[in-house]
């Protein structure tokens, strides 16, 4: 695993939010937050966590899918990811292990190189609300490790940029409680937000270069 200076780490977030401003997306993005060591002001940042709030295409273009099945072997593009965008960044386009177009592959691809240590999540919730619902799964499943860190901080939100929340990050001004202190807030016990917060930092340690996970609510 390669660690990233603070600075660097910083500075990264600003080239992926300056991509989505300027770059046509594989889906409409309405959000992109960080969270977990960057949000927390550590130094240096092992791994950069970012969270993407994304809305879903309902098959806009399902009129061009069978062209691009037929030129990329991939199914949905029109329907689940942008033609237009798959037509101009078809370096980019990635399926899913069933073969249809996978929104949160495709902006992996788009947004980040594939040995950076960042983990990017993709949902079409905003991040409050898949805080509360990956706790409810993981509560429900006693698996921890879908909890999803609730220190975030959004830094873009249609298409504009939080300048001050860019400041506050460089300058390392957020305060958040530890990890169990944030879950216990959230409504866990103190005992049980331990083990949980153990749980998630063990699982997020043994992840390596860049991973993607996306969920639809």
């Amino acid at each position: 695993m390669t660690d990233m200076d603070r600075a660097d780490a910083v500075a990264r977030v600003e080239r992926l939010v300056e991509t989505v401003e300027q770059d046509p997306m594989p889906v409409p993005v309405r959000e992109v937050w960080v969270y977990g060591d960057v949000a927390l002001g550590l130094d240096p940042v092992e791994r950069l966590d970012v969270y993407v709030t994304k809305d879903m295409l309902f098959g806009r273009d399902g009129d061009r899918e069978e062209a691009f099945r037929e030129s990329h072997g991939i199914e949905g593009v029109g329907k689940t990811v942008d033609a237009d965008w798959a037509d101009q960044f078809p370096e980019h386009l990635r399926a899913n292990a069933n073969g249809h177009a996978a929104p949160e592959q495709c902006l992996a691809a788009h947004l980040l190189e594939p040995d950076e240590p960042i983990h990017l999540e993709v949902c079409n919730a905003s991040f409050e609300d898949n805080v509360t619902q990956r706790l409810e799964g993981a509560l429900a499943r006693e698996d921890y490790t879908q909890l999803l860190d609730p220190r975030g901080v959004c830094l873009w939100v249609e298409g504009q940029r939080s300048d001050e929340a860019f400041r506050k990050l460089r300058e390392s001004e957020f305060a958040f409680p530890p990890l169990s202190g944030a879950l216990e807030m959230l409504g866990l016990d103190p005992e049980e937000a331990e083990t949980a917060a153990a749980t998630v930092e063990d699982h997020r340690t043994a992840q390596d270069g860049r991973t993607v996970r996306g969920d639809v609510l």
